[in-house]
């Protein structure tokens, strides 16, 4: 039965089609209508991933639409459900009374249904259409507030980077059909392209996915995109277009292992945006950027996962990671809707001040660090334990990430527990400025709700990172038999993310003594995006200059050149026309009005000068038929009469010849 899977996209891409074409008129509908069908996908989720249904629909002469809930897209399908619903309902209260509600709530659910798309999608023309609908709806929602410039600038730069590494895809497309590789380019036949071609579908897949999760080089977008608002981070971080990377590659496993290649350069892509995007987030001071940094180092260790082979761990922390960082997102944007702020400084005391979202904040922030008992503890020895079957090296290098993990989320939980320092002045504002000046209520019961279903999440999928559930769920993903941790593996893991956790607990009062200038690169994000200006947007511009001049100045010119040739020659024709064949026609037309002038004249008979050409006419017929008669004479069959008549023929000639010749 397919009709739930059908129903599982077809309900959020309607709806939310449904709601952004009605605009302002649905704003009042457009809370309860959005969650009211988020809910109701995310039931159609659970469904599909129990009942795994698959879907077939013909689209294009052997490329049909073709979905299915398997073992991996099913439990990825539910987090994302869940985390949209959650999202829907936190933000159910908190958009303002002016906002365009219907359109926010509208492109929400078509991210969302973007999402799900991609995830179900079985074959690569589907996943294009679900991408590139990914890709316009995220750019839709972080410009949401569109009369702001900077926000729209933001969108544009998060907008064209994915855009430029989504052409993999295009060109995996082209490969896999060069290659042999076509039944309907089915996901899991990509590893059967032949040739150099599946190289070149295994570049252009892994190009396409770094780009949509903000895996280095492609990380800067994601923290430009921290312009759109908290509901869209939390969506766009957790469990959609940051994580549908990641998924791809988890996925693309058998191409990844036919290429030889393809998963070493994979798993050291993801284990060093894991460490370098994780040392970015360390060195931030705004909590909003920590959090768009960490969720690269984040990502990095399911792309690690994806590239060592680690798909369940891989798949528990795409899960756990989902639910954890829209949590801490959610949190974040309360606070700077609560207290006007989103620097780390500012924002001393706001767990004190707002205990729901600081004791939610701590459950997602320690979820990061890989604290026990929370879910990533125990998804990070998972696919460590992946990593370490390809060697030391990639294992210490994922070691060494969870470690900087730990820093990073254990400094954000430092600054909102501690008080707010300096005693207020007169009853009002401490004097640093810290989240006690702000005044704030408390949180509206659905948003508590939402931030306290997701905590709940954190701790409870826990589970499956222990037997038995661990081995249900490797059944489920048909991974049993992967690589699990050993005791010492999870002890010393354990053992690093606490003293990492302690030592930063201690000395951030007391930053690192290090240059500005080192402080102020990783806190500008490496400055990849000056980077990525400096090697690319800059030379493509110079090179679309300088095409653009060469058109101006020589093919522009050519053509003009050419049009003023033509017109010359069509000049000389004109004139050449005029003085040959026109006075030539004028000539005829007027020799013919001469004759017709002439011989319409009247002869002086009756009759007129039709009767004189029927006489001439008759006249030319008559000595025609009497020349006829008098040649057939001679035709009378007897050979001594054309003897006869031959001799006469030459004696005549010879005369004539003879008289000539006498003269």
């Amino acid at each position: 039965m397919s009709w739930p899977l059908w129903a599982l996209i077809a309900l959020p891409l309607g709806s939310g089609t449904a709601l952004a074409v009605l605009g302002r008129r649905a704003d009042r509908a457009a809370p309860g209508t959005a969650v009211a069908a988020a809910a109701v996908t995310l039931g159609l989720a659970c469904s599909a991933a129990t009942t795994r249904p698959v879907a077939a629909a013909p689209l294009l002469e052997g490329l049909p639409v073709r979905l299915a809930a398997d073992g991996l897209s099913g439990p990825v399908a539910v987090a994302t459900a869940a985390v949209t619903l959650a999202v829907l309902v936190f933000s159910s209260r908190g958009n303002g009374p002016g906002e365009a509600r219907a359109r926010f709530s509208g492109l929400m659910l078509l991210f969302s249904g973007a999402m799900l798309t991609t995830v179900t999608a079985q074959t690569l023309p589907v996943l294009l259409m679900a991408w590139e609908l990914m890709g316009a709806t995220s750019w839709a929602l972080i410009g949401y507030w569109w009369r702001e410039p900077a926000r729209v600038r933001a969108a544009g730069t998060a907008f064209l980077t994915t855009r430029a590494a989504d052409l993999g895809l295009y060109v995996a497309a082209g490969a896999a059909l060069a290659g042999g590789a076509a039944g309907g380019l089915d996901l899991d036949g990509l590893s059967g392209t032949t040739g150099p071609w599946l190289s070149v579908v295994t570049a252009g897949v892994i190009v396409a996915a770094l780009g949509k999760s903000a895996q280095l080089p492609f990380s800067f977008w994601l923290s430009r995109a921290m312009e759109g608002p908290s509901p869209v981070s939390a969506l766009l971080h957790s469990a959609t277009m940051a994580a549908a990377g990641a998924y791809l590659l988890l996925r693309a496993g058998p191409l990844l292992t036919a290429s030889g290649w393809g998963g070493p350069v994979t798993a050291w892509a993801g284990a060093a945006t894991a460490v370098l995007l994780g040392l970015v987030a360390a060195a931030q001071t705004d909590l909003k950027q920590l959090l768009a940094a960490s969720t690269c180092a984040q990502t990095g260790f399911m792309v690690l996962a994806a590239g060592t082979g680690g798909i369940t761990g891989g798949t528990l922390q795409f899960i756990g990671h989902a639910a954890a960082k829209s949590l801490a997102f959610l949190v974040a944007g309360a606070w700077l809707t609560l207290l006007g702020t989103k620097a780390l400084p500012g924002l001393r005391g706001a767990a004190r001040r707002h205990r729901v979202a600081g004791v939610t904040f701590t459950v997602a922030a320690l979820t990061l660090a890989g604290w026990p008992p929370l879910v990533l503890w125990g998804a990070k020895d998972l696919l460590l334990a992946a990593a370490l079957k390809h060697g030391a090296a990639l294992y210490a290098a994922g070691l060494a990430a969870a470690v900087v993990a730990a820093v990073y989320s254990v400094k954000a939980l430092w600054f909102v527990w501690q008080p707010a320092p300096g005693p207020e002045r007169d009853g009002g504002a401490p004097r640093d400025g810290g989240a006690a000046r702000g005044g704030g209520g408390a949180l509206p019961a659905p948003a508590s709700w939402a931030l306290g279903g997701l905590a709940l999440a954190c701790a409870a999928l826990a589970v499956l990172a222990f037997d038995p559930a661990r081995g249900t769920f490797a059944r489920a993903l048909s991974t049993a038999g992967e690589p699990t941790p050993h005791g010492w593996e999870v002890a010393l893991s354990t053992a690093l993310v606490l003293a990492a956790s302690a030592v930063v607990l201690r000395r951030a009062a007391r930053p690192l003594p290090l240059p500005p200038a080192v402080t102020a690169w990783w806190g500008d994000w490496m400055r990849l995006e000056a980077l990525a200006r400096l090697l690319v947007l800059r030379p493509v511009l110079r090179l679309a200059g300088a095409l653009a001049a060469f058109d101006d100045r020589v093919l522009a010119r050519a053509v003009r050149a050419a049009g003023h040739g033509a017109l010359r020659a069509a000049g000389a024709v004109a004139v050449l026309d005029a003085r040959g064949p026109d006075r030539a026609t004028v000539s005829a037309a007027r020799a013919t009005l001469r004759l017709a002038r002439a011989t319409g004249r009247p002869d002086g008979r009756a009759g007129g000068r039709e009767e004189w050409l029927d006489g001439l006419v008759r006249g030319v017929a008559a000595g025609a038929a009497a020349l006829g008669r008098l040649a057939r004479r001679p035709q009378t069959g007897q050979l001594h009469q054309y003897l006869a008549q031959a001799v006469a023929v030459f004696t005549v000639l010879a005369l004539a010849l003879v008289l000539v010749a006498v003269r």
